[in-house]
C-alpha cells in the first residue's frame, strides 16, 4: 500500500461522483459493487486521497449540528443556509465563511492556502468553491473544487 493511502486509510464509498459531487443521493448511501478476488457483491470503498476528498465533501454536506446527537456537534457547515438566497458577492462571502468554519474543525487540516468562491458562468444558482489546503499527512497541497446550487435564487 502506498504511503498516502496509508496515511488517509480507507473508508467506505457513500459518494457517487467525487467530480462533481453536491448532493447525496437520499437514501442511497451505500455504494457496492463486484468484489475484485471473488466476483461477489460488496461495499465499495475508497483509499487514500480519494477517502480524504469524500470526508471533506461529506462535511460539507452536512448541517452544522445535524450530528450532535451522536456527539459530533460541530461536524458539518452551514452552506444550506445560503439555499434560495441570490447569487450576490455578499452571498458568495458568506458561502467562503462558511467553508472556512467548517474546516477549522477538520482535524486532518493543517493549514487553507486559498479559498475562492466565484459565480458560474453557465449556472446562475451555483456558485464554484475552490479550495488549495495542505493536510497534515501529505506532502503537496491538495486541490477541491466543490459545486454548490443557491437555487431557487437568481443573480443579481
Amino acid at each position: 500500500m502506498a504511503l498516502v493511502e496509508q496515511r488517509f486509510g480507507t473508508d467506505l464509498q457513500l459518494l457517487g461522483n467525487l467530480e462533481n459531487q453536491h448532493d447525496r443521493d437520499i437514501g442511497r448511501d451505500l455504494r457496492t459493487g463486484p468484489r475484485q478476488e471473488t466476483g461477489q457483491i460488496d461495499l465499495q470503498t475508497l483509499t487514500g486521497v480519494a477517502s480524504f476528498q469524500q470526508a471533506l465533501l461529506l462535511r460539507f454536506l452536512t448541517r452544522a449540528g445535524e450530528l450532535s446527537q451522536l456527539g459530533h456537534p460541530h461536524y458539518g457547515s452551514r452552506l444550506h443556509e445560503l439555499i434560495g438566497e441570490l447569487n450576490s458577492a455578499s452571498n458568495r462571502n458568506r458561502a467562503k465563511l462558511f467553508v472556512l468554519q467548517s474546516l477549522a474543525d477538520e482535524p486532518r487540516i493543517e493549514k487553507v492556502i486559498g479559498i475562492s468562491v466565484s459565480k458560474n458562468v453557465s449556472d446562475p444558482t451555483r456558485v464554484d468553491i475552490d479550495l488549495t489546503l495542505k493536510a497534515l499527512t501529505l506532502d503537496t497541497p491538495f486541490n477541491l473544487v466543490f459545486p454548490f446550487f443557491l437555487e431557487p435564487g437568481v443573480t443579481q
